[in-house]
């Protein structure tokens, strides 16, 4: 009976050595292909580094540039309330201005719409 067993076992060694002598070429070949691509993979990885480093310089001169602005805004501000004789602002931020028409009424039944002066 061992006899039958171990013949069975042999006719399923070929089949096994086949079967692993494809996995092994296969792996082989895809790790090749992969490998053949790395030296893309590390420049891809280098200008990503590089824009990275330069996104922040430009980030930081943005975030400069908008202090410095928001300074000068802030000297304008209290320069014109000095002008204009009004008590100094405080330091809030800059808020847009709205400006809404006024109906100007004449002497002829015309009528027209302008800024306020």
């Amino acid at each position: 009976m061992w006899k039958k067993e171990n013949e069975v076992g042999t006719q399923r060694l070929p089949a096994s050595m086949a079967t692993y002598s494809e996995a092994v070429d296969e792996f082989s070949k895809h790790a090749t292909d992969f490998l053949a691509y790395m030296p893309l993979l590390t420049k891809a990885r280098d200008a990503y580094q590089r824009a990275m480093a330069v996104s922040a310089e430009v980030r930081s001169m943005l975030d400069a540039g908008d202090k410095t602005l928001q300074g000068l805004m802030t000297q304008l501000e209290e320069a014109v309330s000095v002008h204009l004789g009004k008590a100094p602002i405080d330091k809030k931020k800059p808020e847009s201005v709205k400006v809404e028409p006024t109906r100007v009424t004449s002497e002829s039944s015309d009528s027209s719409w302008a800024l306020p002066k």
